[in-house]
């Protein structure tokens, strides 16, 4: 098994890919995304975090966090987002044996991808990739008809043109 090694950075600006363990045919995230948006909410009201992008997709979701001065702690807020969204879902998926001695439901994947925000071009491209992807997995072919994400948001803001991402084939570490 490997030995997942995470950097800690406090106060850090962070890229993550999270995906449910079943991707095939699932989705999950958008048929819940009212009950997913509700455990985000209770989680940063106990452990802040900002929210720079995210989408969600039907079966995965991409963010961008930055996380409070002096605090590292990533790790506990997903466990948090995953545990509350997996416990308000009725028992009903699959579970391997490995899972089921663990006491683990079927739902996510056990572990996360990281990526720490190097700089401003770093960040700026990470954004982008969250946005444009729900046109990379062909579900919709403008970024402005995806209703799950933040991009509705930088559109109102002024960042982005509401047309903006038709054209683009950005790729990012950890792309899946």
């Amino acid at each position: 098994m490997p030995n997942y090694r995470r950097a800690f950075i406090p106060g850090g600006t962070w890229f993550f890919t999270v995906n449910l363990l079943a991707r095939k045919n699932n989705d999950l995230l958008v048929r819940e995304i009212d009950l997913l948006r509700a455990t985000v909410r209770a989680v940063r009201n106990r452990y802040p975090f900002q929210i720079n992008a995210w989408v969600v997709l039907p079966e995965h979701m991409h963010t961008v966090w930055t996380l409070p001065p002096g605090d590292a702690d990533f790790s506990k807020r997903w466990r948090l987002i995953k545990s509350g969204f997996s416990r308000a879902l009725p028992k009903t998926e699959y579970r391997s044996n490995v899972r089921k001695m663990a006491g683990e439901r079927g739902i996510w994947q056990r572990h996360f991808w990281e990526h720490c925000i190097r700089d401003e071009q770093d960040f700026e491209s990470h954004v982008d990739y969250v946005h444009v992807n729900p046109v990379k997995h062909g579900l919709v072919t403008r970024v402005k008809d995806w209703p799950y994400s933040s991009f509705h948001r930088y559109v109102e803001k002024g960042v982005y043109p509401a047309h903006w991402g038709g054209d683009l084939d950005i790729t990012v570490d950890g792309d899946d």
